[in-house]
């Protein structure tokens, strides 16, 4: 199975890169992993949210291919454990998924299209983080995934 983090803009903190880039390679003896991330949308000084988050959503939508399965994180998406996603996830390798897209959208959120796209949308918490932080807590909690699916000594009940 191929993983991807789809991400708008670039991670601006030299902190939060460097996690990310840890966790990535770690993912790398689990799964193919990508990290995607795209260009901010230009010229947001005239643009009102929604118009942001369509424009936003165009690119997201260019990135992500018919077969591929998209599970949104967002703040409205549904909860769960560690271990429950990580079962979700064992669920689509057993499925033969061959791509599982993550989504993090920009500070506004998911324009309708995204969400209409996506089979699935996930919360990491009922807090608000920036968007940039997401994308260090999503690396995490992909390798927390694998280390619970191959019964590794990562994760403490």
């Amino acid at each position: 199975m191929n993983m991807v983090l789809l991400c708008i803009g670039k991670t601006q903190e030299k902190y939060l890169l460097e996690g990310i880039l840890d966790y990535e390679k770690r993912l790398g003896h689990y799964v193919r992993f990508t990290r995607l991330e795209l260009p901010d949308v230009k010229n947001t000084s005239s643009l009102s949210c929604q118009q942001i988050k369509e424009k936003e959503g165009l690119l997201l939508l260019k990135n992500i291919k018919p077969g591929d399965h998209l599970v949104l994180f967002d703040e409205k998406g549904s909860t769960c454990t560690s271990k429950q996603m990580s079962f979700q996830i064992e669920q689509h390798m057993q499925k033969g998924t061959r791509t599982l897209v993550f989504a993090v959208g920009g500070p506004y959120g998911f324009s309708n299209q995204v969400r209409e796209r996506a089979q699935e949308t996930w919360s990491l918490s009922s807090l608000t983080f920036p968007h940039q932080l997401v994308r260090l807590l999503c690396m995490e909690q992909f390798y927390r995934c694998f280390t619970i699916i191959k019964g590794e000594a990562y994760h403490h009940e």
